[in-house]
């Protein structure tokens, strides 16, 4: 991904300070899957109609997650077999600042995603289960008993972060992604993947990525990277439902090389 440089190069920068006054109060989240070659593409189209976030001058930043889940994988099937209020726990580092958070995603029956989390020391990220701090928080927030809990899929990954400059609408766009699962020992590297994510105001015209998506023919489709980690490294996760994605997936990777 350091070959889109370039191209970030050309975009003006916002900060992180700047960026936490994006509000998005009332927002629709779409997902776009696609591969390296169509990113470029995409970017090239827009690269005057957006900031770009840099850390300590850099525009990738890199992130780690580990997500639990009980020994069978219920909050993994829970999704899989589509019930509508779920719930996902995971801890993350944004490694450019070591700054971790143990987190708690619940979705509802309406489709909106509700997330809770606590700042927690990055020492603690492979033993969050064995934290008073991080017990005591999930014995409020998470649905599953604590003893039930286990480390499962954790994955690494860059984002870009991107906002348009009449700031209603945010980007993210992760790539490098690789899993390792930590109960069945399978690693999977996905780093030919793209997984842009767009943040945008309910009833807000098109914007300059969506215009650009129709033009390079890329199309919205939704990804958990906990649900296609847990397929790609657990063979013995339940994953009817995913097949058709992980070919969706697998044709996008291989039509960068045609």
């Amino acid at each position: 991904m350091d070959s889109l440089n370039p191209i970030l190069s050309r975009m003006e920068t916002i900060t992180l300070d700047q960026m936490s006054g994006v509000k998005l109060m009332n927002r629709v989240d779409e997902k776009f899957l696609m591969n390296r070659q169509q990113l470029a593409a995409l970017l090239d189209l827009v690269v005057d109609e957006y900031y770009v976030q840099r850390i300590d001058g850099d525009a990738l930043a890199p992130y780690n997650t580990l997500y639990f889940d009980t020994e069978d994988v219920a909050m993994y099937t829970e999704h899989h077999n589509r019930r509508l209020n779920r719930q996902k726990l995971r801890i993350r580092t944004y490694l450019s600042s070591g700054t971790t958070f143990m987190e708690v995603k619940n979705k509802n029956n309406k489709g909106k995603t509700k997330k809770v989390r606590i700042k927690v020391d990055k020492s603690i990220f492979y033993h969050a289960l064995d934290d008073a701090q991080v017990r005591e928080f999930l014995s409020e927030q998470s649905r599953y008993p604590l003893d039930l809990l286990m480390p499962h899929v954790e994955n690494t990954f860059r984002r870009i972060t991107l906002v348009d400059k009449a700031k209603t609408s945010r980007i993210t766009i992760d790539s490098e992604i690789r899993f390792v699962n930590h109960h069945t020992g399978i690693n999977y590297d996905l780093s030919p993947l793209v997984i842009m994510e767009v943040k945008h105001e309910v009833g807000a015209p098109l914007s300059a990525i969506q215009r650009a998506m129709l033009e390079v023919r890329v199309h919205p489709k939704r990804m958990s990277k906990y649900c296609i980690g847990t397929v790609l490294t657990n063979p013995q996760a339940k994953y009817n439902r995913f097949k058709q994605k992980i070919r969706y997936i697998n044709d996008t990777i291989s039509s960068s090389h045609t």
